[in-house]
C-alpha cells in the first residue's frame, strides 16, 4: 500500500540520515510529546547549548522538526506537516519508552513540565486578586464580553463549561442560560476567588472543579458550550487543550476561544507567565480544524490607543459538525 505522503529518494535519505544519531533520536522522542525551547532541551539532555542547537538545526533542515520563533524565544516540535512529518512521528513511535536512556529523558521532561506548572500556579496564587487589573492591558473587558454574548447568542444550553475559569467571570456571564455550568481550573487559589465571587451572584447551577486542562474532568459528549477565555497563551501545548475541549463537546456543541492576537509585549511573558505572545487567525483556525471542529466565526477587537490599551483581542467560535441525530459511540459515554 502506498504511503499517504510518499517521500522521494533524496529527502528520504536526508531525513533518515538526520534521524540516525543518538541525540537526534532522543530529540525526536522528546519533541513528539511536547513543544520545547532550546534551554529546556539543554536541561533534559545535559548537553551544551551549541551542541543541542546544531542537532536541532539538522532535524529542522531535514523536515523532521519545526522551529517557531516567537519574540525572544524559539520553540521546537515535530513537524506537523510536510513529506517528512509522518516519518518523524513513525520514528518516535518506534522507539521503546522503557529504554533506559529514553526513560531518563522522560523523567527530566516530566520535571520540566512540572516546573512549568509550578511557575503558573505560583503566578496565579500571587495574582489571584489582581486578575481583573491584568485584563486592563487590552480592549475594555465590557466590549469583549458584549462580543462574546453576541457570538454565543441567547439560546439555552444544557451544560456550559468554562475551561481555565480563573476568577469565574465567564460563569457569571453564561451560567444564567444553562441548566448546569462547570468551571475547571488547576489553581486552588483561583478556584477560591471564583467561589467567593460566584457566591455573591446567587447562582446555584454552578460547579467548580480542580482539574487539568489537558484532561478535563468532564464527560464526553456532554457540553453544549465550552469557553476558553484568555487561557491559550499560558499553555505549552494549545493544540492538546483544544483537542480535549473538542472531546467533551456534544454533537453540535460549540467552543468559544478568546485570546490575544499576535503582539510584541515581552513583559507579559517575563512578568505574567505568558508562554505565547498571541495567536494568528490562521493558527487557531488550524488547531480547531485539527480537533475536528468547524470555525463559524472569527472577530478581532482592536484597542483604542487613546485609552492606553495595546493588545487586540480575537474571538473564534467553532462547532462540532456532528448532528444530534448522529449515533454516539458507546465508548464516548466514558468519563474523562
Amino acid at each position: 500500500m502506498t504511503a499517504p505522503n510518499p517521500l522521494r529518494l533524496e529527502p528520504a535519505l536526508a531525513a533518515l540520515n538526520a534521524a540516525g544519531e543518538e541525540t537526534r533520536l532522543r530529540l525526536l522522542a522528546l519533541l513528539s510529546q511536547s513543544e520545547l525551547t532550546v534551554s529546556e532541551v539543554v536541561a533534559i539532555l545535559g548537553q551544551s547549548q551549541p551542541r543541542v542547537s546544531r542537532h536541532l538545526k539538522l532535524l529542522v533542515e531535514a523536515g523532521l522538526v519545526e522551529r517557531r520563533r516567537e519574540g525572544a524565544w524559539a520553540f521546537f516540535r515535530l513537524a506537523p506537516a510536510g513529506p517528512a512529518s509522518a516519518l518523524a512521528r513513525d520514528i518516535a513511535d518506534w522507539l521503546d519508552p522503557h529504554d533506559p536512556v529514553l526513560a531518563e529523558d522522560q523523567a527530566r521532561l516530566d520535571e520540566v513540565r512540572h516546573a512549568r506548572a509550578e511557575n503558573a500556579a505560583r503566578y496565579f496564587a500571587a495574582h489571584a486578586a489582581e486578575w481583573d487589573d491584568i485584563r486592563s492591558l487590552h480592549v475594555p473587558e465590557a466590549l469583549v464580553e458584549e462580543a462574546m454574548r453576541k457570538a454565543v447568542g441567547p439560546a439555552p444550553a444544557r451544560c456550559v463549561l468554562d475551561i481555565g475559569t480563573g476568577a469565574g467571570r465567564m460563569l457569571e456571564l453564561f451560567a444564567p442560560q444553562a441548566e448546569r455550568a462547570v468551571g475547571v481550573d488547576l489553581s486552588t487559589a483561583m478556584l477560591a476567588v471564583a467561589r467567593g465571587r460566584l457566591e455573591e451572584t446567587g447562582l446555584r447551577n454552578v460547579q467548580l472543579r480542580q482539574g487539568d486542562i489537558y484532561a478535563l474532568p468532564i464527560e464526553r459528549n456532554s457540553v453544549d458550550l465550552a469557553i476558553m477565555h484568555q487561557v491559550l497563551h499560558y499553555l505549552d501545548d494549545p493544540a492538546r487543550a483544544i483537542r480535549d475541549a473538542a472531546r467533551v463537546l456534544a454533537p453540535g456543541g460549540r467552543l468559544l476561544v478568546v485570546d490575544f492576537a499576535p503582539h510584541h509585549e515581552e513583559a507579559l511573558r517575563d512578568k505574567h507567565a505568558h508562554r505565547r505572545l498571541g495567536f494568528s487567525e490562521e493558527e487557531v483556525t488550524g488547531l480547531l480544524a485539527q480537533a475536528g471542529l468547524e470555525t463559524i466565526l472569527h472577530r478581532e477587537l482592536a484597542p483604542d490607543a487613546r485609552e492606553g490599551a495595546k493588545l487586540t483581542v480575537s474571538l473564534w467560535l467553532a462547532r462540532d459538525p456532528r448532528l444530534i441525530a448522529d449515533p454516539i459511540p458507546a465508548s464516548s459515554y466514558e468519563t474523562a
